[in-house]
């Protein structure tokens, strides 16, 4: 049987109230008394309920993580950090899947249910009215790879998009290509459309043609080599910038099925490095985003909204960079 608080009181010799105390944050104890608890404590081989704990401090420690993209084996690695760093701060995450949930007023009564310290809105593909829901509701949120606004009313780290594409742009124009096609992931997502313009505007300034535009339907490899086969009706396209690197992956394979060697009748370039995007059969060049400072960034912040709900959004962007492999052309050489 599980040893009681009632039990450590009598061995230590102390008032039940003060073991609570002893092991509640911040709570009032003599060093004393503390010493006396935490030694017949460990006698008994106590460990103080975490709910007991949660009603006494009003804190539960529970931090929502929510997100709808479980299809994208780089949202493993996501929530892997996220809930390690999380457990760091001894601090529980609680994971909510929103793949068939559309109404943010539904989302924000469920994790009110659990009473959670916090909330992490883990994704691009939820439109910002979820994240403004939870702070409408007093509930502290951060939105993690969330769309960058200048005068953005909620907290949000990630990445400029709209820059990226235009990164991805200036990639291609720098190896020569003219003629090139945007693969985006779905066309709801604000990422994709932030990446979209950006690439399209720089494009156009860099007198790329655009010859063609299209959507995924989902972050998977299917969808990317099923929309793949819509690029290659155009036999001109030199170059697919892709907006993510499964996808990517996807539209690769649908190259090779339709006689494309790769780079060398057509290039590609993806987004975000995952571990797959090195393997050989890929060696793919792709857009890398700092997912782990990004992760780390958003625990650290969600710690200090906890401790201060009321302080002002906040938008912290991490730059991104080209990791350089096989599936583009070369920079030319010069002189």
């Amino acid at each position: 049987m599980a040893v009681t608080l009632k039990e450590v009181a009598e061995l230590a010799g102390v008032s039940r109230s003060a073991v609570s105390r002893t092991f509640t944050d911040g709570a009032s104890v003599s060093a004393r008394t503390r010493e006396k608890v935490e030694k017949a404590a460990k006698t008994l081989g106590y460990k103080p309920s975490l709910i007991a704990r949660s009603l006494a401090t009003n804190r539960t420690k529970l931090i929502g993580l929510v997100a709808n993209n479980f299809q994208n084996p780089a949202f493993l690695d996501v929530f892997d950090l996220f809930t390690s760093e999380l457990q760091k701060r001894e601090l529980r995450p609680l994971l909510v899947n929103l793949s068939a949930e559309t109404s943010p007023k539904k989302v924000v009564e469920l994790l009110r249910q659990y009473s959670v310290d916090g909330v992490i809105v883990a994704t691009s593909t939820l439109p910002t009215s979820f994240a403004i829901a939870f702070q409408m509701a007093g509930i502290p949120v951060i939105h993690t790879f969330g769309k960058f606004q200048a005068n953005a009313n909620v907290h949000v780290v990630g990445i400029d998009n709209d820059y990226c594409g235009a990164m991805a742009a200036r990639t291609f124009s720098e190896r020569g290509y003219r003629t090139v096609a945007l693969l985006g992931g779905p066309e709801t997502a604000t990422s994709t459309q932030d990446r979209a313009a950006g690439f399209q505007r720089t494009a156009g300034e860099l007198g790329l043609k655009v010859a063609k535009v299209c959507f995924a339907e989902n972050y998977t490899y299917k969808a990317g080599r099923d929309a793949m086969r819509n690029v290659l009706e155009n036999p001109d396209i030199e170059a697919v910038f892709c907006g993510d690197d499964l996808i990517c992956m996807g539209a690769m394979d649908a190259a090779r099925d339709a006689g494309k060697s790769i780079p060398d009748d057509i290039g590609f370039l993806g987004f975000n490095d995952i571990g797959m995007a090195g393997w050989d059969a890929y060696a793919l060049t792709t857009i890398r985003q700092p997912i782990r400072d990004i992760i780390m960034s958003s625990v650290e912040l969600v710690v200090g909204m906890v401790e201060n709900p009321d302080r002002s959004p906040e938008i912290r962007l991490f730059p991104c960079s080209v990791v350089e492999r096989g599936s583009l052309r070369p920079i030319p050489e010069t002189g």
